[in-house]
């Protein structure tokens, strides 16, 4: 007597695994309608702030058919990389930059969409099957999809939570014109608990299930080309790219374990870097230390100026004073503004008032110019 073949979905299954991904889900080339509503409310709030391309890909984002009308099936998958520790412990030491545990080592993106891209070509050429891939950056809605196809659930703060793996993986989607089965939806499982609301220091969630960008610190250190509004400087502490604190409370990490994945083990610079040492990056220096690091697509002047956040915030004239006053007269007005900031933190009024009369007659930025004319 002879085995059975494997359904489809299951050969599928066995050889996403093979290619190193920790979870694997089927779902319709559609979204509910749920989903759909979701995205047209949060877009008519404004809670997308700068990121237009949100608003521009609306009917694409969606609606997965209308962004390729071949696509009968999603297969999403999911890559582990969870910390070996708290990230948490880190906003204890204000003179270390805090980076998200993500962006440690090299760039997701590029691991991720090599290996979905390999998942891709295999099922082209064993079942036919016409692919699309996407990883994160295109308009998909990554979250819901991963949800219709069993990986885990959207939480109270709107990301993807799994009963396996908790919070900390990343997500890939192979679009297929296979007709396959789809898994079963994973249902919500946060119950009364609210630790990823309450933890935010910015209070950027307006009510479970929703987050507003615009108060978001991981978009207010990454997406936000601007300068960084007055109330959301102290509540950032010592966060210079990105925030785990919603991620890192969810109770379900208890079932988590730590990545094994060399790519996504932090690198021993950039797990607890000194504040002054960032801070006195050219534009070279950083594209040299973040080469290969999705923080390089920041660029310089906005990642110091996120690290002069932190410097104002650190309580340690004595380590950083001397590099601040170096970049009051930076080239970008983004690294000058904060530099004021960051000099009213830390220096007494009268060495303030001084730099101040030096440096107003010659700047002509008028957000720098606020920073100097401000009171604090």
């Amino acid at each position: 007597m002879t085995n059975a073949p494997l359904e489809p979905k299951e050969v599928i299954r066995d050889q996403a695994l093979a290619l190193g991904f920790d979870a694997v889900g089927f779902a319709p080339a559609a979204l509910g309608a749920h989903a759909k509503e979701h995205l047209r409310s949060y877009l008519d709030q404004g809670f997308h702030g700068d990121m237009g391309w949100m608003a521009e890909t609306q009917a694409r984002r969606a609606n997965p058919q209308v962004l390729w009308p071949d696509a009968r099936s999603v297969i999403v998958v999911g890559l582990n990389y969870g910390p070996s520790h708290n990230p948490l412990e880190l906003l204890a030491r204000p003179e270390r930059g805090n980076i998200s545990v993500y962006a440690r080592n090299k760039d997701y993106h590029d691991i991720l969409k090599k290996r979905v891209k390999a998942l891709a070509r295999w099922l082209h050429q064993e079942h036919q099957a016409g692919v699309k891939v996407f990883v994160d950056t295109a308009p998909v809605m990554e979250k819901p999809l991963a949800a219709r196809a069993g990986i885990g659930w959207q939480g109270k703060h709107s990301n993807l939570v799994s009963r396996e793996a908790g919070s900390w993986f990343f997500l890939g989607e192979v679009f297929t014109s296979l007709d396959l089965t789809p898994d079963s939806a994973e249902i919500d499982h946060c119950g009364s608990c609210r630790r990823c609301l309450d933890v935010c220091p910015t209070e950027a969630f307006p009510a479970p299930y929703r987050i507003d960008a615009r108060r978001c610190i991981s978009y207010l250190t990454i997406e936000h080309k601007g300068h960084i509004e007055r109330e959301f400087r102290k509540p950032m502490g010592n966060r210079i790219y990105g925030c785990d604190d919603c991620l890192a409370v969810c109770p379900w990490n208890k079932f988590a374990e730590p990545t094994g994945e060399e790519a996504f083990l932090p690198r021993v610079e950039l797990t607890a870097p000194r504040l002054r040492d960032l801070a006195m990056l050219d534009d070279p220096g950083f594209r040299q230390v973040f080469s290969g690091s999705p923080i390089k697509r920041v660029g310089r002047d906005r990642f110091v100026r996120n690290v002069l956040i932190a410097i104002g915030n650190s309580g340690s004239a004595e380590d950083h004073l001397d590099v601040v006053k170096i970049l009051l007269d930076d080239a970008s007005p983004l690294v000058r503004a904060m530099a004021v900031w960051a000099l009213r933190q830390l220096a007494p009024d009268g060495d303030a008032a001084t730099l101040c009369e030096q440096h107003r007659a010659r700047e002509s930025d008028p957000e720098v110019l606020a920073e100097w004319n401000s009171e604090s």
